[in-house]
């Protein structure tokens, strides 16, 4: 790309931004603590998914300083649909450690950014350039997509040093005073117009004129990406206990997979009607009643739960069982119970 080229790349893509860009609401004040918890939360999570949970997580913790002193349950239960649950939990130790080491403030160099837990090199950059105006690239999936085509790169888009190459072309087009919008529009072009699945919008794009990939007709071709890892697939029976207006609940491991969320009692492997049966005589639960459930899948990035699941009536609590009773109404407003679990929640709350 010459130097004319990057020029047109510039003012046509901040222009088409001008005149095109969502109103989003963490755009309307984009103070450097707004912009980190958005791109935070629009880490593998859609826009228009965001928007609840952005609005609501400002109204209960609008500073560094709410964030820094929140309860571990009261941060997830904000978080409770979003899943990639450790984004929420190196909130917390970033705000904490932006207290004690930077007096309360968000740092707006990109490396002090990096340094913090959960900000990588394209949340640094983003929160560098959209907060502070500094003019430094936010790469991510969105723009090494836009990139790739632009530029006609067959080289696989997931290796570190075709991102860094990348990054070092679009340092050169970064305008000196709008360095934020440009990586927004880049961004947005992206999630918009150069689109992931189906055929790119390129009659509608502004860099059309300048697109390698357009101009030799290859677009949905680009971008090469490694083919991912199959997912390891994990089988559970999950076990809706109820007593008159309670629910059993227990926490998982503070370590590991959704550590310390609150989850219901479950088992490896699918199980029996008849082999159900024999685990709540082993548990000492006094049944009354049990009915089989649909079964539900949930897919982390890599494993993939495959569940069945029995709604358990019993007759009286029993002693020794780990975890606690709750109610319908103590799930909504105190417990986070993960999206894995989601489908035998809304069967909890038809009964």
């Amino acid at each position: 790309m010459n130097v004319e080229e990057m020029k047109c790349f510039s003012n046509e893509l901040l222009k088409w931004y001008d005149q095109n860009a969502r109103i989003l609401p963490w755009r309307e004040h984009p103070s450097a603590y707004r912009v980190w918890i958005s791109e935070v939360m629009l880490q593998q999570t859609r826009v228009n998914a965001v928007k609840p949970y952005f609005e609501r997580f400002m109204k209960e913790c609008s500073t560094i300083q709410d964030l820094a002193h929140i309860s571990e349950d009261k941060l997830l239960k904000l978080w409770e649909g979003l899943g990639y649950y450790n984004r929420a939990k190196n909130l917390k130790r970033a705000a904490q450690i932006i207290e004690e080491k930077f007096g309360g403030r968000l740092p707006s160099d990109r490396k002090c950014l990096q340094s913090l837990p959960g900000i990588g090199p394209y949340t640094a950059g983003a929160i560098s350039s959209i907060a502070f105006g500094h003019k430094v690239p936010a790469v991510d999936g969105n723009v090494l997509r836009v990139m790739s085509r632009v530029l006609a790169n067959k080289e696989d888009i997931t290796c570190t040093a075709v991102k860094k190459e990348i990054e070092k072309i679009i340092y050169k087009i970064l305008p000196e005073k709008r360095a934020g919008d440009f990586n927004q529009a880049l961004m947005e072009l992206g999630a918009v117009i150069c689109v992931p699945n189906g055929a790119p919008k390129c009659t509608a794009c502004p860099l059309s004129p300048i697109c390698q990939g357009y101009q030799q007709g290859i677009e949905e071709k680009l971008p090469i990406k490694a083919k991912k890892k199959k997912r390891t697939i994990e089988k559970k029976t999950i076990f809706l206990l109820v007593y008159e207006e309670y629910i059993l609940i227990r926490q998982r491991p503070n370590k590991g997979l959704l550590s310390n969320m609150w989850e219901f009692p479950n088992v490896e492997g699918y199980l029996s009607n008849q082999k159900c049966k024999e685990k709540m005589q082993q548990w000492k639960i006094d049944v009354k009643q049990i009915l089989p459930l649909n079964s539900s899948k949930h897919i982390f990035t890599h494993k993939e739960w495959r569940m069945i699941g029995y709604l358990i009536i019993i007759n009286k609590k029993p002693k020794e069982l780990k975890g606690i009773w709750v109610t319908k109404q103590q799930i909504l407003d105190k417990y986070s119970i993960p999206s894995a679990f989601q489908h035998y929640l809304k069967i909890l709350f038809l009964q």
